[in-house]
């Protein structure tokens, strides 16, 4: 006899699941737990061998499904019926190995009791299915996105402006997009962007994956807002970021913006990771980097400085320099910084954004984007161009825009 435990968190399949298990020779449905605390307390009783779980049950993550083993409980989990590759990512990343769709619950019994040899998770981690199948193998679909870091070096060169402007622009675009808040000394897009939500996205989708921790602002741009007080980044887990990045790029481009500093993360005095992991993690993930910098002396001291370090911390990834509130009064020119840069990296191009604080003001004010609000500025056009350098090989630019109302869901 094999007592199995359900947690289904409210989802619709519950009821089939429930007449399937109790038509199943040698199964029992010995519990239906209401939540994630209460599936534990079950399994801590030591009385069931199994349990099948909702993947986006609130606080379902790897800590939970060790436990479950711990105590002897298999775990198998219900993937949505359509295209699942967000859920088979969070599976795998919870360490979920036995994974059935919603349209196929008839193969739950054979999946709580199949030998653990058969249908353990894959060497590369990947969740298996209980047919047999590799969640990353030959036929899986392949990332629709990218992972573009926007960095800078201390002292406010622009950051997370230039970062919402860019996701903004690759919306624009009808690209799908989603913006990420990773700055780990407090972020800031949320207020940019006229997000009231007083919940944090990074630290939500931390717990359960990004499914409903994001907020949509238009048909293809959305938010992962940041942590709300600076001193929250010791609730996020090592390595949180890697994961939620390779899950957004299953669904589009993704743009995060982050903190400053590139020291060591590792804190040797309390064993876990430091305040600067999520910028390192984030640029270790980076297929593009944006290095920001401002363009008066203190500014452009910090920027050389800064790729510099940058290369020695990720060499190799494909940098692009955004020289941020360049103006005439510095009496230097392009050509002047653009060889400078190129005197310490070899950039992918050097982008020149003018100081144009009328354009900032009313964005920040509206709480929206350059796009919405300025696009025919100075600064609104040079935010299109770059944009525009962004795009994929092979990707059809969208048509000019016009200015006027842009309308936010």
């Amino acid at each position: 006899m094999t007592p199995v435990l359900i947690l289904a968190a409210g989802a619709g399949w519950e009821t089939t699941a429930l007449g399937v298990l109790e038509r199943a020779v040698g199964i029992v449905v010995l519990r239906r737990c209401v939540d994630v605390d209460d599936l534990a307390a079950a399994a801590s009783a030591g009385q069931a061998d199994a349990a099948v779980v909702a993947l986006d049950a609130p606080g379902l993550d790897a800590h939970v499904v060790d436990l479950l083993r711990q105590h002897g409980v298999r775990v198998v989990g219900v993937l949505p019926s359509g295209p699942a590759e967000a859920a088979r990512s969070a599976a795998a990343r919870a360490g979920i190995g036995r994974v059935v769709t919603e349209d196929d619950l008839e193969a739950l019994p054979e999946a709580l009791t199949a030998p653990d040899a058969v249908m353990a998770p894959s060497a590369a981690g990947a969740a298996t299915n209980v047919r047999g199948e590799s969640a990353s193998a030959p036929g899986r679909s392949a990332p629709a996105g990218r992972v573009l870091v926007v960095w800078g070096p201390a002292g406010a060169p622009g950051r997370s402006t230039v970062a919402a402007a860019i996701a903004a622009e690759l919306a624009r675009q009808r690209r799908p997009v989603l913006l990420v808040d990773a700055d780990p000394y407090g972020g800031s897009i949320a207020q940019q962007l006229g997000i009231l939500d007083e919940i944090s996205g990074l630290l939500a989708a931390s717990r359960s994956g990004l499914g409903g921790a994001t907020r949509l602002l238009g048909t293809h741009l959305a938010v992962l807002t940041g942590l709300p007080r600076a001193d929250r980044w010791t609730e996020l887990r090592a390595g949180v970021l890697t994961d939620l990045l390779e899950e957004a790029r299953l669904v589009g481009d993704v743009v995060v913006d982050t903190g400053f500093s590139l020291e060591e993360p590792f804190d040797p005095t309390t064993a876990r990771a430091g305040r600067n992991q999520l910028t390192l993690e984030a640029l270790e993930a980076a297929e593009e980097l944006l290095v920001v910098g401002s363009a008066d002396p203190v500014g452009l001291s910090r920027l050389a400085r800064g790729l510099v370090e940058l290369g020695e911390r990720v060499p190799g990834v494909p940098v692009r320099v955004v020289v941020n509130r360049m103006r005439s009064s510095l009496g230097w020119t392009e050509r002047d910084v653009t060889g400078m840069v190129s005197s310490l990296v070899r950039p992918v191009s050097v982008h020149f954004l003018p100081d144009d604080r009328t354009a900032v003001d009313r964005a920040l004010v509206a709480g929206r984007t350059l796009a919405e609000t300025a696009p025919d500025s100075a600064l609104g056009r040079a935010v299109a161009a770059l944009g525009a350098e962004l795009l994929p090989p092979g990707a059809v630019p969208a048509t000019p825009r016009r200015a006027g109302r842009a309308r936010r869901r």
